[in-house]
């Protein structure tokens, strides 16, 4: 068979094993469903009508209430900020500005797009002009030192 006749939606099938004839209970013994048709031998589920709450687990303490709760909420106005350290901005040249864009370019962010904020985490020798959306107390101190300039953005 030549691949242009095995192509087209014409000739599409499912995959092996994928479709299965559907279970036919109560037509006899030789059918492996007969009899009782799957249900086992008497009891509440073998009964018809009879239906258990979900997650009900014949008395013992359920999944959801033996597994630990996971604690707190999510702020709706909370803020997310990448974070960036004064010793990572040691690569940029002396004298340049570093902006959520340069920062980007350098692989510091994923997107220029993010809120950034510079945390005071190593030592800086270069003087920089720093443009994020937030400064910790002590990077703000070290850019300044350098004869650098911290200036915030407004998100």
């Amino acid at each position: 068979m030549s691949t242009e006749e095995r192509t087209g939606l014409h000739n599409l099938k499912p995959a092996p094993g994928s479709r299965k004839e559907r279970k036919r209970v109560g037509r006899g013994r030789s059918s492996g469903h007969g009899k009782t048709s799957g249900r086992g031998q008497k009891g509440q589920n073998a009964r018809s009508g009879s239906k258990s709450k979900l997650g009900f687990e014949g008395g013992q303490m359920p999944l959801t209430r033996r597994v630990p709760k996971l604690g707190g909420f999510t702020p709706r106005k909370r803020k997310f900020f990448s974070l960036v350290n004064v010793s990572d901005l040691e690569r940029f040249s002396s004298g340049s500005t570093v902006d959520p864009k340069a920062l980007a370019e350098a692989g510091l962010i994923k997107k220029e797009t993010e809120n950034v904020k510079i945390l005071g985490r190593g030592d800086l020798s270069k003087a920089l002009t720093v443009k994020a959306h937030a400064f910790s107390g002590s990077a703000r101190e070290k850019i300044e030192e350098a004869g650098g300039s911290a200036e915030v953005i407004s998100a």
